[in-house]
């Protein structure tokens, strides 16, 4: 008996020092990795639950190499800018931001170079001559992670009133609605949308290397369309019986109610005129408008959400890994799914998915006349007061050359005397 409990009390005690040696064995290889705290800051909340889940995932397949801290908290994209500039050593690890405020980040030292699989990340997004790398790349080296091409704009119109031929031309779909007592709306207050009519006339609109001033010849006298040729198209637009100037909240009203039935606007209304118009929910790429005669191309603003990394960041290397995950084929692909943002990697660009979308059918179709908005603070102003005088069909009589003049002074920042 005494021989058999002594073998029991020695199974016991070698149980014992198994079990002592696995706790010590996993508590030294914890010890041994390294604590990586992250901190991201993510504009939408639409998707929220799905970056958590994307953030579970890398930590899993990281397991063995980190133990990993992360933080996920909103901050807007309309604020981003501020709220890093004011302190670029206190902003988050990894942040998401809109593409006009790359140069002034980028300007200010608050992106860090991407260096990890770096070639790989710009042919996943259409590569160095897409829209979206051409975004986040300054000098051939990229310094963001593309997200989505969704801020753009296009055409919806409802396929009970016009037909593939019809909504080519925006002077037919003027007198379509007309004909039918209804109307087509472009918001002329805003130089977002006016943008298209000069940028088709070939007219420029650029953001100088100082980022903070910006080159125009909205006004010239001597180039093949010009500005007055424009204003001209925009009065003759804005006077007819078949159009109606109006913002977001005007444009989602007369859907709704059935007085708007085309429009020029963005794909975060999609749901809601889908909804308003059932089977007859149609979109496409802008339509074409008259210039001094021709039929001219209708151009647009292209918008693109871009993620980047602060280079004050502690764990850069990882917050690339971590970046590049979010941004993923996958991850843009559920987003869609989500909040039906149009994603710039090309193989989720093209799943079925996304093609079923009018709404993102429409805006790839219009991103061969898309353009990045790279302008100066002072164009918001100018274009604004210009085209509330061309949607009150320019009431005062006012001289066109003038208009364009002082328009184009104040987007230049250049005075009167010089």
């Amino acid at each position: 008996m005494r021989y058999i409990k002594g073998k029991r009390a020695a199974a016991a005690t070698v149980c014992l020092m198994m079990i002592l040696g696995v706790m010590l064995c996993g508590c030294y290889e914890q010890a041994s990795r390294p604590l990586v705290k992250l901190s991201v800051w993510w504009s939408d909340d639409g998707d929220r639950e799905l970056v958590a889940e994307i953030i579970e995932e890398f930590k899993k397949e990281h397991e063995k190499e980190a133990l990993f801290e992360i933080t996920v908290s909103r901050e807007s994209v309309m604020n981003l800018r501020g709220t890093v500039l004011a302190n670029p050593e206190a902003a988050a690890d990894i942040f998401m931001f809109a593409d006009d405020q790359f140069d002034a980040l980028k300007n200010a030292g608050a992106l860090l170079e991407i260096s990890e699989n770096t070639d790989r990340v710009i042919l996943e997004n259409g590569g160095r001559e897409n829209g979206a790398c051409r975004c986040a790349m300054y000098e051939d080296k990229l310094y963001a992670y593309p997200l989505t091409m969704g801020n753009g704009y296009f055409l919806y119109y409802n396929s009970a009133y016009f037909d593939e031929e019809d909504i080519k031309s925006l002077d037919r779909i003027l007198d379509k609605a007309a004909a039918n007592g209804r109307k087509m709306t472009i918001d002329f207050s805003s130089g977002w949308y006016i943008y298209s009519f000069f940028k088709g006339a070939g007219l420029t609109l650029e953001m100088n290397e100082d980022g903070l001033t910006s080159t125009c010849n909205w006004n010239a006298v001597d180039t093949p369309y010009r500005g007055v040729d424009v204003a001209e198209t925009m009065l003759r637009t804005a006077t007819h019986e078949g159009f109606v100037s109006c913002d977001d909240q005007g444009f989602q009203d007369g859907v709704k109610n059935g007085t708007i039935i085309a429009g020029i606007n963005g794909p975060w209304n999609a749901e809601m005129v889908r909804q308003a118009w059932g089977n007859d929910f149609a979109a496409a790429r802008l339509p074409a408008c008259t210039i001094a005669g021709d039929s001219v191309q209708m151009c647009s603003f292209s918008g693109y959400k871009l993620v980047g990394i602060n280079p004050h960041s502690e764990n850069s290397e990882w917050a690339m890994k971590l970046a590049e995950k979010l941004t993923s084929e996958e991850m843009q692909r559920r987003r869609f799914e989500m909040v039906g943002e149009c994603p710039s990697n090309v193989n989720a660009a093209v799943s079925k998915e996304v093609q079923d979308s009018p709404a993102v059918a429409a805006l790839l179709a219009q991103s061969e006349y898309a353009y990045a908005q790279r302008v100066a603070e002072s164009y918001w102003h100018a274009s604004y007061i210009f085209g509330i005088t061309m949607a009150g069909g320019n009431s005062d009589h006012q001289d066109l050359q003038t208009l364009l003049d002082q328009m184009t002074r104040e987007i230049t920042g250049e005075n009167e005397t010089d």
